[in-house]
């Protein structure tokens, strides 16, 4: 049985957040998740590049590391893998017949990711690995990652408005989600935080009384390295204080240069969070050299995020930028490249988002005056709809040089990719699901090394 027709009984049940049904499912399996140390990660944007980061110096340190991530790009066995790679067809569905024989009996019935991630930890007791990177699927408290009261460290990387259907909507409503993977006395590792969601958190890290890292970006010293100055670790000393200057200090780590292979100003931060919990775990004992560190960071692959992509004789730029800040993150990333050479000439955006994006606040940090928009469905999905998307882009941007509706992905880019001039650009965007259907029909499979620059 293919791993198609293993979870497709369980997508009626959808998306439903609580902690009930893993954790008996769990429970009746075993309780797995209790056997491997785990770095549980949650985020709006930058954890899976964050997950990548921690897995691979991990796996350069010698250990055996699993990574379970969400969603995949082209094939499910992205989401559960060992020392970086992705799990075996035949040992997926091998690891799912023993979930879903179990998950059959019990009420309630499990989801499609509550399986899957009950897979992953049953996966990763069995193959007996070192650590577990277990990234958020949605939120933090009631995902169903969160499951371990005693993780290594617990990383926030950013909060921005998005999935506020589900997680409330304010940025404090999201905030105290995501809050809701930190633990008693155990270590957290937090990124920069709007002030309505700082606050929160804060709060919450003190309440617990984490012993609390916010480390600053690394450094940018240009052709493609960076440098951690090390991080100041300190306790909250007033739960409303998001003022640097209104903490104490602890002590500060000394600083590494290495080279980041990831695109856009946003690794600076990712590795500078990624970098911090691994000094966390070298004070906890374990042996992750500055070696480690430089080369992991090295081979980092994090596919589908900022990648330059050759189809047929094109270089095209490819992204998920599935929700205002990842949008913003990469324009800021197009209006940079190359010294700004390409925000100086129209850019042609072939996109398709999810019917539950914010459509208006990602067309706004996009597109500019003289752009060229090619509006596509989202395979397989609960797509937005193409006409009401361009109706949408014609009132918010009336100065579009074009904005057509195309009815698949590959005939989108073929129009952008006929109508761009020299030293035009053309980006992909607009969701992860689509860039993965791209990538599986091109037949390229999920490697940035075969269309690296």
């Amino acid at each position: 049985m293919t791993i198609d027709a293993l979870l497709k009984p369980f997508e009626q049940f959808g998306v439903r957040l609580g902690l009930e049904a893993i954790q008996l499912l769990l429970q009746n399996l075993g309780n797995p998740q209790d056997q491997v140390p785990i770095i549980h990660v949650t985020g709006s944007n930058g954890k899976g590049s964050v997950c990548a980061y921690l897995s691979s110096v991990l796996t350069a340190a010698g250990y055996r590391v699993g990574r379970y991530t969400s969603p995949h790009l082209v094939d499910w066995t992205e989401r559960i893998c060992v020392n970086n790679q992705p799990i075996s067809t035949e040992a997926l569905e091998k690891v799912l017949q023993q979930v879903i024989a179990v998950a059959r009996s019990q009420e309630p019935v499990p989801t499609q990711f509550e399986v899957l991630t009950a897979a992953a930890w049953l996966y990763f007791a069995q193959n007996q690995m070192d650590i577990a990177i277990m990234e958020v699927g949605l939120g933090g408290r009631l995902d169903a990652t969160n499951v371990c009261d005693y993780p290594l460290v617990s990383i926030i990387t950013s909060i921005s408005r998005e999935h506020w259907q589900r997680l409330g909507p304010t940025l404090a409503d999201i905030a105290r989600e995501k809050a809701g993977i930190l633990k008693p006395e155990c270590h957290a590792v937090i990124g920069p935080l709007p002030p309505e969601a700082a606050s929160v958190v804060y709060r919450r890290a003190a309440e617990l009384n984490c012993v609390t890292v916010y480390p600053p970006p690394a450094i940018d010293l240009g052709d493609g390295w960076a440098e951690y100055r090390g991080i100041e670790e300190y306790e909250v000393e007033e739960p409303e204080a998001t003022d640097p200057d209104d903490r104490s200090y602890v002590h500060l780590l000394r600083s590494i240069r290495y080279r980041l292979p990831l695109q856009g100003k946003i690794q600076l931060q990712n590795s500078a969070l990624a970098i911090a919990a691994l000094q966390v775990l070298r004070e906890q004992g374990w042996q992750i050299s500055d070696e480690a560190i430089i080369e992991g960071i090295a081979k980092t692959q994090w596919p589908g995020r900022l990648q330059w992509f050759e189809w047929q004789g094109d270089r095209i730029l490819i992204d998920g930028a599935h929700n205002p800040a990842s949008a913003e993150v990469l324009r800021q990333f197009v209006d940079s490249y190359a010294k700004g050479a390409y925000s100086r000439y129209p850019i042609h955006w072939v996109m398709g988002m999810l019917s539950t994006k914010d459509h208006a606040d990602i067309f706004q940090a996009l597109l500019r005056p003289g752009n060229s928009l090619y509006l596509v469905p989202v395979p397989d999905h609960s797509s937005a709809d193409p006409e009401q998307l361009a109706t949408l882009a014609h009132h918010l941007c009336p100065e579009l040089a074009a904005c057509q509706t195309y009815p698949d992905v590959l005939a989108g880019l073929k129009a952008a990719l006929q109508q761009k001039k020299e030293r035009e650009l053309v980006v992909l965007c607009g969701s992860l699901y689509l860039v993965g259907h791209f990538l599986k029909l091109t037949g390229e499979g999920i490697n940035p090394e075969e269309s690296k620059e």
